[in-house]
């Protein structure tokens, strides 16, 4: 990058190694590289917040109240940046999805949920569930054994979410070995990546309706 105070090349991430200046960052530098580390997905946690904490505090707008005007709405830009890419990278299905998103592999919206195949016999016996809850809620009927059905069906679900986690846990590992191969490779890696998180979602937003109607 090019120091917009000094104008000189500089190997620095967010301050001038020459000046010392605040740098403006380009749009395509993503929250790994803001942390000064590869995209990968294994991070260490204690070294994720020891980093955050130290850059929050070279960061923060209080340490340039004296500074040009120009450094002074980096910072705030910056502290901003930072703490939204400490949120992401800490969580570790957020940071598998802002990986493929900025891969592009990953576009929120693009394609309708659809349930996977394998699920789709549970999934049709648990929305019957669901109407015949909502039935017995509207006509004053006994909501005990519906409930109980509902109640297990959450907790088979639940099981289910945390098979994917592990799942997703593996490729993730499998990414990272990936980082130093051909392409062909970390785009396969990245489909099996993208696919889980899919499959994820769905499950999730099947507890969460369950989770409504048993309220």
């Amino acid at each position: 990058m090019v120091c917009w105070s000094c104008h000189e090349r500089t190997l620095g991430t967010h301050f001038c190694s020459g000046c010392g200046k605040l740098l403006q960052l380009p749009q395509s530098l993503d929250y790994f590289a803001l942390f000064e580390m590869p995209r990968q997905l294994w991070i260490d946690m204690s070294s994720l917040e020891q980093k955050f904490l130290q850059l929050s505090w070279k960061l923060h707008p209080d340490n340039f109240v004296n500074a040009t005007e120009t450094e002074r709405e980096l910072s705030l830009k910056r502290s901003s940046e930072l703490n939204d890419a400490y949120r992401t990278l800490r969580d570790p299905v957020g940071r598998v999805a802002y990986l493929l998103g900025i891969e592009g592999t990953r576009k929120e919206g693009e394609h309708k949920q659809q349930a996977p195949p394998e699920l789709l016999e549970e999934v049709f016996e648990l929305n019957e569930a669901l109407d015949e809850l909502r039935e017995a809620k509207a006509s004053g009927g006994d909501l005990g054994v519906l409930k109980a059905r509902l109640e297990s069906a959450e907790k088979a679900f639940h099981q289910k979410l945390a098979e994917v986690d592990a799942q997703l846990k593996s490729a993730a590992r499998e990414w990272d070995t990936t980082l130093d191969g051909d392409a062909a490779t970390r785009k396969k890696v990245m489909a099996k990546l993208n696919e889980l998180l899919n499959r994820r979602s769905y499950i999730r937003n099947l507890v969460t309706n369950v989770q409504k109607e048993l309220l």
